[in-house]
């Protein structure tokens, strides 16, 4: 099951964005980071059995403010089938097969 956890940090500069997506990515069993919101303040983390409260005091420890705004289900997006042309939905016929004879015996064994 994957969750989305995003947590508010306060980001006052480029460099701490890029401790911070680290930090993130550290994380056990995160697939991807990013930065949301309107001022870049809020961390993304969509992975399977992240735990968010350890997330957020590693973040704590280096920013001092970071709070847990939602932690939610991913729901992966099923893809639709794509509809086939009626043609496609039989295997095509297999070509005619054909057998070459020389005329010799193979069956009798030869050793030497």
């Amino acid at each position: 099951m994957k969750q989305k956890i995003v947590i508010r940090v306060s980001l006052d500069c480029d460099k701490c964005r890029s401790k911070a997506l680290k930090i993130a990515a550290d994380a056990n069993g995160v697939s991807s980071v990013a930065l949301e919101g309107e001022h870049k303040d809020k961390v993304a983390v969509i992975g399977e059995r992240v735990d968010s409260v350890c997330l957020c005091r590693a973040l704590r420890k280096k920013f001092r403010h970071a709070i847990i705004e939602s932690v939610e289900e991913v729901k992966e997006k099923k893809k639709e089938e794509e509809k086939l042309p009626p043609w496609y939905l039989y295997p095509p016929c297999p070509p005619p097969i054909s057998y070459v004879h020389d005329g010799y015996d193979h069956s009798a064994c030869i050793v030497m």
